[in-house]
């Protein structure tokens, strides 16, 4: 299972775990990645997406089919 968000695209990144001593090595930072289901009234269908809850806020704030809306426009395909 891939740890990316559906809506915004958001991955895993790679930085540096940096010891007392200085010593460096790689570590992974995840984003925080919830499955959640939408209902979405114009197709009259539930969707399950996986989702980033930074962009969870954003549906809480905007809608659903707005948030939808937006990103078709930019080019992203959903569902």
């Amino acid at each position: 299972m891939a740890r990316t968000c559906d809506i915004t695209g958001k991955r895993m990144m790679v930085g540096n775990k940096v010891s007392h001593s200085n010593k460096k090595t790689l570590r992974r930072f995840y984003p925080n990645i919830q499955t959640k289901r939408f209902f979405i009234p114009e197709e009259n269908r539930w969707v399950t997406l996986k989702v980033s809850t930074s962009i969870l806020r954003t549906i809480n704030k905007k809608g659903i089919s707005a948030v939808l809306k937006e990103y078709r426009e930019k080019g992203i395909s959903l569902i």
